[in-house]
């Protein structure tokens, strides 16, 4: 009874927030609550929500003060020669520019923070997909995936998690998983290549200023479909136009949403200095001369997360704090900071909290060891020396439906269990495990990716029904890479 009650509870609530019949935020509280109910422990249920969001504070927190950080860091200008980099490679060509998106997200992702990395992409690309008409569910489409392939690096979670849940070292799951990796990786920048092409044939290809004599027209795209820049007066711009039509949503104005728009980088995202810059490079906010102590800051700040030298919400709590400090030593200018950040801050926190009402239902009620008991029970005997293909599949309903802790610490030993009667390593079950993490990063239970969504302004339900199909593919090519390199 419980294994159906907790099926039905997740298919439930992503099909009204597909449907979008309900906000993720109501869903995700008012659904468990209801099956609680349903499942005979209605009178427990205040018990589960308070656990859940026991277990969530130290992220919702981690979350606040980390949005906060990486905000500062992005308004005072530490990843602009990053995006330069990026948008100068893009030269607003859409295929460009969705390669870029998976480009600057597989590199951000090397901090091991999905937060952090939703947050520099979306400020980055945001105001460029907005100003050329293309579409925002394939930015965080492609960057969900990449961050998802990313996220199985040694200090991202899900490779220590399996290793403290198995007893092996980490380092002997991860470097052997590196060529898989990589080809889940060239995968994602494949299909980031094949949707930039569809975003070219849906919308043209925008030509910049005193570039349309010398751009011969590319093969498949009418000449009168390519988008022209109209220049004005300096720093502005009239905006692109079509001579087809398509993209009419091109030259709606972007707001960035880390920023307020009194000196918002993106508050008008018109062409500086010939090319298209997503981050505006004479905001008010840039701090040039701190530059290096902004990169050092940071540096450190990562350092100490990968040796766990304090809990990540104690330093990102501190590093907010020290950047705040430093970069804006006067009052005014810090409050207008903090108010600039402060409705991704209530977006995702509050998401957290809600999701808390949803996980703390499925432990405490038991749905979610019942879901994972009948999974493995329903593998047949005879898959049991190709346990690690098993537990592979596996990963990508288990990660997505679960938490990362859930599926890590609750269904991996059992599965390893039941592969070491058949004599398949532990490790070669901790490698397949971590296959799954392409979909995970876009799963309702990753407080990330509301991160994604809030600053991208995307329908969670848009997200979900374009992402999934995607991501799903990026693991299975990363668990097939896996089996033909011997790995898995």
């Amino acid at each position: 009874m419980l294994t159906f009650l907790g099926f039905a509870m997740i298919a439930t609530f992503l099909v009204l927030i597909m449907m979008k019949k309900m906000s993720p935020i109501a869903a995700l509280v008012l659904i468990p609550a209801l099956f609680c109910v349903f499942a005979g422990k209605g009178a427990h249920l205040g018990d589960y929500v308070i656990d859940g969001v026991g277990k969530l504070a130290p992220t919702a927190a981690m979350l606040m003060f980390a949005i906060v950080y990486f905000g500062v860091m992005i308004d005072v200008g530490l990843f602009d020669p990053i995006v330069r980099g990026i948008l100068r490679f893009c030269k607003a060509d859409p295929v460009r520019v969705v390669v870029g998106t998976a480009v600057l997200a597989a590199i951000v992702s090397l901090d091991g923070d999905g937060s952090t990395t939703f947050m520099i992409t979306v400020s980055a690309m945001y105001p460029l997909y907005k100003r050329l008409g293309l579409s925002l569910v394939v930015m965080t489409g492609v960057a969900a995936t990449a961050n998802g392939v990313m996220n199985t690096l040694p200090w991202g979670g899900p490779t220590a998690r399996a290793a403290t849940a198995l007893k092996v070292d980490a380092s002997d799951i991860f470097v052997p998983m590196i060529p898989a990796l990589a080809v889940g990786l060239l995968f994602v920048f494949g299909l980031a290549y094949v949707l930039g092409l569809k975003e070219r044939r849906r919308i043209g290809t925008l030509v910049m200023p005193g570039d349309d004599a010398e751009q011969p027209a590319e093969e498949g795209v009418p000449a009168g479909e390519r988008l022209l820049v109209a220049t004005g007066s300096a720093g502005g711009s009239a905006g692109p136009r079509t001579g087809g039509g398509s993209g009419s949503g091109a030259s709606e104005p972007a707001s960035d949403p880390g920023s307020d728009r009194a000196s918002d980088p993106a508050s008008d995202p018109s062409p500086y200095e010939g090319g298209f810059q997503g981050l505006d490079p004479r905001r008010a906010t840039l701090r040039p001369r701190l530059y290096w102590f902004n990169a050092g800051l940071t540096v450190a700040l990562l350092a100490a997360m990968i040796t766990e030298l304090l809990p990540i919400p104690v330093l990102f709590l501190l590093g907010a704090a020290l950047a705040l400090t430093v970069n804006f030593p006067h009052m005014p200018d810090q409050k207008a900071r903090i108010a600039a950040h402060a409705d991704n801050v209530l977006n995702v926190a509050g998401m957290v909290f809600a999701a808390a009402v949803f996980t703390g239902v499925l432990s405490g009620t038991g749905m979610v060891k019942h879901m994972a008991d009948w999974l493995v029970g329903v593998v047949p005997e005879g898959m049991g020396p190709h346990m690690a293909l098993v537990t592979g599949l596996l990963s990508l309903p288990l990660t997505y439906f679960m938490s990362n802790d859930g599926f890590y610490f609750g269904v991996l030993p059992v599965l390893a269990e039941a592969g070491a009667a058949h004599g398949v390593s532990p490790l070669e079950i901790a490698r397949a495990a971590l296959v799954g993490q392409a979909l995970h990063m876009s799963s309702p239970l990753v407080p990330a990716v509301y991160v994604l969504v809030g600053m991208a302004k995307v329908e969670f339900g848009d997200h979900t029904r374009f992402t999934v199909k995607w991501a799903a593919l990026t693991s299975l090519v990363v668990l097939g890479a896996g089996m033909l390199f011997g790995i898995i």
